[in-house]
């Protein structure tokens, strides 16, 4: 799952649990500390749970006590063919190595009838999030081009194309917004002197100096409140077995 601050999730898992028939049984891959499973849970849907950081899997059976969660490999799945009426790859094929392998996971186990649902960020552009990294570019090393290779998977098109290539059939692309709240100037910076982003900005410009470069590059997003609000589009694709 994608870092942010408390909440930033609700609207992406409500669109995610609008593509699911009403009581399903949800294999949720790449479950984290169980923030969605907990919104599935209290939908009304039984989940299972699936990712590869122990320590997540803990935190995910607390919070969500009438799920079931296991370490696992979201690209070697060891559950049955067929068994799930959803698998949901929230935030997750970004993050594994080969996401090709996850999705086929994914429609091995998904029932005929069901569903998978995927989301990935937007585009950078499509991102505000993206604007605290441009204030640090000063602070940072000149970054360096990207390699060549495929289109990343925040591009739609690329996207559709390995659920394709997964033996999945795209029934809708939607887009929905999360705007990541922060409360005041210490809620916005704090994460960030924390990130390895952070860190390495630190060590030229110093913390104060980190804090100086956010607060300027973000003025524009302080609300009359002290408070930041800035808005972040993912993507949510629904697809069905062939």
């Amino acid at each position: 799952m994608s870092d942010g601050p408390q909440g930033w999730g609700t609207p992406l898992y409500a669109r995610v649990l609008d593509a699911l028939p009403a009581g399903a049984t949800v294999l949720d891959v790449g479950c984290g500390a169980g923030e969605f499973a907990r919104t599935a849970v209290d939908r009304g849907h039984a989940v299972r749970g699936v990712d590869a950081d122990a320590s997540a899997v803990a935190v995910a059976a607390r919070r969500v006590p009438e799920g079931v969660f296991a370490v696992g490999d979201a690209q070697s799945l060891a559950q049955p063919d067929s068994s799930y009426d959803a698998v949901a790859l929230v935030q997750l094929v970004t993050h594994v190595a080969n996401p090709l392998a996850a999705l086929r996971e994914a429609a091995r186990v998904v029932r005929s009838s069901g569903t998978v649902v995927v989301t990935v960020w937007g585009r950078e552009s499509e991102c505000d999030i993206r604007l605290i990294g441009e204030s640090l570019a000063g602070l940072l090393p000149p970054r360096r081009p990207a390699p060549g290779g495929p289109p990343p998977l925040t591009e739609p098109d690329r996207l559709e194309k390995i659920v394709g290539m997964a033996g999945l059939t795209v029934s809708s692309v939607d887009e929905v917004v999360c705007p990541f709240r922060y409360d005041d100037e210490d809620e916005l910076v704090g994460p960030v002197l924390g990130s390895g982003l952070g860190r390495t900005a630190a060590r030229r410009g110093g913390p104060g100096g980190v804090r100086t470069a956010i607060l300027d590059g973000m003025a524009r997003f302080r609300r009359p409140d002290g408070s930041y609000v800035l808005d972040n589009l993912f993507r949510v694709l629904t697809a069905r077995p062939r």
